[in-house]
């Protein structure tokens, strides 16, 4: 299976790409609005997954030729790019392709970080009102830790929570993230419940700064 991060150059994309790159046998391709970055970033993963021994082929492109090449295509921009991105791409997705949406909405204040609910009710719903018809969207990796995602030494051992109005697709995208080793992807429901998964990454990150000796904090439902 081909899966293209869009914005595959900031924290969660570089954590997705490596552990994909890593731990399966897919091809991942690095999207970027611009495309010589896309490239720089692709070789960069490359490298470190040479170190280690895995000889993975990951490419780069814009973001459109990125989409345009995979079946998967992930969000992996800030929340305020979600839908611009979309809009972008959409022309280039094609019937049965999934887009995955892992951005939340925050705010900060002297009292730490706070969810930032938009007008959609969702940042994943964003997604799904600016997709076209025919592919549908799932939230998925909202929760986790970008800088635990990308050290490929460190154990994962934690939980995504999926949300998805459409059965397969949720049920790939679970597939898709359980090939991750260490994680484990639990279904919580509907579109209509993704403000609750993203409101969880504000909280994870406040218990982390208000904690000494915690970092890259992830959940587990036990």
């Amino acid at each position: 299976m081909r899966i293209a991060l869009l914005g595959g150059t900031g924290d969660i994309g570089e954590g997705l790409a490596l552990r994909w790159a890593h731990d399966t046998d897919h091809d991942v391709i690095i999207g970027s609005r611009d495309p010589e970055k896309a490239r720089a970033k692709a070789e960069e993963y490359a490298a470190e997954l040479d170190s280690r021994g895995s000889e993975t082929k990951l490419t780069g492109f814009a973001n459109e030729m990125a989409a345009d090449r995979a079946e998967i295509v992930v969000l992996a921009v800030p929340p305020y790019h979600v839908a611009d991105t979309v809009e972008a791409v959409a022309d280039k997705l094609d019937e049965g392709d999934i887009l995955i949406s892992p951005a939340t909405g925050m705010k900060r204040d002297d009292s730490g970080f706070h969810y930032h609910r938009p007008g959609a009710g969702s940042v994943t719903q964003l997604a799904v009102d600016a997709a076209p018809e025919a592919v549908p969207v799932v939230g998925a990796f909202h929760n986790l830790a970008a800088g635990r995602l990308a050290n490929l030494d460190a154990d994962l051992g934690i939980d995504t929570l999926v949300v998805a109005d459409d059965d397969a697709a949720k049920s790939t995208v679970s597939t898709l993230a359980e090939e991750i080793e260490g994680l484990r992807a639990l279904d919580a429901g509907s579109i209509a419940n993704a403000a609750e998964v993203e409101s969880v990454t504000p909280l994870l990150i406040n218990v982390t700064m208000n904690n000494s000796g915690l970092h890259d904090l992830g959940i587990r439902f036990d």
